[in-house]
């Protein structure tokens, strides 16, 4: 008898040691919560997840998808290595998530008690980011011909609001996601009495038919009522890839000021090739700033268009795959807010660090398995000092065989960067880097919003 209950009291004890292990896995208590925090923003209606994940019902739905996506780490999409460095709302499962996952869909879904489901998280509509105070929106439809062609735009979207204000972020939320390749935005702001009316004037040009910007400009409006003077032109403001959600700052960091009368300048607006004819409703959610900014941001970027060549030149023979670089020395104490790295099918993998002229290696990002679907800006949790003198690295590998299957030739052709092109079947080897002139204790203010 005492030997019976000895051995039931080592395998009671033996189960209570693996409890965790034997614990039925449940919507509620295990599986809501790791949804809520890393699927749901995009997986809800109107944004870019094709399905939503904000009920049981949906969740168990899409339960062998979910199981397949998290395994492979397919999803939720987030390129950079985070073993290598961190960035603000990475999506990155742990192991235990994605087993838990697992065991969820192998033991067949169980919902665990419905009173204790987390309440669905509330998300904006049409933002991830917030309530924008402004809206501004495309005049028309702009409707892209089926031609299975590039098409490169400039467009002006002019606004008028009662009074001047600051401007904190804006974010672009695109319509038609699939066609939309990038935009890069600047904002035009007139002298109250110089431009009675913003509104007159073309609203876009393709640059195929007016490969003279200057007349291009002219046919858009964008000069002063006296036909030689041009309004105020802010930079870069805000800009569009795949996937990508804008940087918001702290309070006093970045922002810029806006006129009462204006325009956003959509000086670069892409879309890949359509065999159909389609439209895009693009609009722009704006946020105003409490104060003006205290600290305006810069930028530099590095390779194609930049401060630093790409080394050997970007051309990519057929059937090889290759390394290229580009390097660059800082002439003074910067502190790195936001990195941008930017290829395009071609590319496999990228690697950014600085080493400092003591030979200190500081590292900034590592993506392993390049997605041209998803290419964000990476805002890093604190800002990261980089010292005068010390060199930022960027090595880029490109793919050009037919073992990529995001190869745009088949069999493979001869690629590189040609004349300026931003054509999704050239390529581009950038690095983006948004930073600030160092001040003491950057390294420790949070960017976490």
């Amino acid at each position: 008898m005492k030997i019976k209950n000895y051995i039931y009291l080592l395998i009671t004890i033996a189960l209570s040691s693996c409890g965790a292990e034997l614990q039925q896995i449940t919507f509620s208590e295990h599986i809501a919560p790791i949804i809520y925090k890393n699927c749901s923003s995009c997986h809800r209606p109107g944004e870019a997840g094709p399905f939503s994940l904000l009920t049981y019902q949906d969740a168990k739905s899409r339960s062998a998808l979910m199981k397949f996506v998290t395994k492979t780490r397919f999803m939720p999409p987030w390129p950079a290595d985070a073993s290598y460095t961190h960035f603000v709302d990475e999506k990155v499962l742990t192991q235990d998530e994605i087993d838990l996952i697992a065991r969820w869909v192998d033991e067949g879904c169980a919902v665990g008690d419905s009173s204790e489901i987390p309440a669905i998280p509330i998300f904006p509509q049409g933002s991830q980011i917030g309530t924008p105070d402004l809206v501004i929106k495309f005049r028309d439809v702009y409707k892209i011909k089926g031609n299975n062609q590039d098409q490169f735009l400039l467009m002006r979207i002019p606004y008028e609001i009662p009074e001047d204000k600051f401007i904190s972020v804006i974010e672009v939320i695109p319509d038609n996601r699939k066609l939309l390749h990038h935009i890069n935005a600047q904002l035009l702001s007139y002298e109250f009495e110089k431009k009675k009316d913003v509104f007159p004037g073309r609203v876009f040009v393709n640059l195929d038919s007016f490969p003279d910007k200057l007349i291009a400009y002219k046919e858009l409006g964008l000069a002063n009522d006296d036909g030689l003077t041009f309004p105020m032109l802010t930079q870069s403001v805000t800009n569009y890839l795949p996937g990508v959600t804008p940087p918001l700052y702290p309070d006093g960091i970045g922002g810029f000021k806006m006129t009462r009368k204006g325009a956003l300048f959509l000086k670069d607006i892409h879309y890949g090739p359509s065999r159909v004819d389609t439209t895009d409703e693009t609009f722009f959610n704006v946020f105003f700033a409490k104060q003006p900014s205290k600290r305006p941001i810069q930028e530099f970027q590095m390779g194609t268009f930049g401060i630093s060549p790409t080394v050997p030149e970007l051309i990519i023979p057929p059937n090889e795959i290759k390394t290229f670089t580009s390097s660059y020395q800082v002439p003074f104490d910067i502190s790195i807010l936001t990195i941008n790295p930017h290829m395009h099918l071609l590319g496999k993998t990228f690697w950014a660090y600085a080493v400092s002229l003591k030979g200190d290696t500081i590292p900034l990002i590592k993506i392993n398995k390049w997605d041209f679907r998803w290419q964000y800006f990476y805002t890093f949790k604190k800002m990261v000092k980089i010292p005068k003198g010390a060199t930022i690295h960027t090595v880029g590998v490109f793919d050009n065989t037919r073992e990529n299957p995001n190869n745009p030739f088949s069999p493979p052709q001869l690629v590189s960067e040609r004349e300026g092109s931003m054509r999704t079947s050239d390529e581009m080897f950038q690095f983006i880097v948004t930073y600030l002139p160092y001040m003491n204790g950057d390294e420790n203010i949070s960017l976490d919003r």
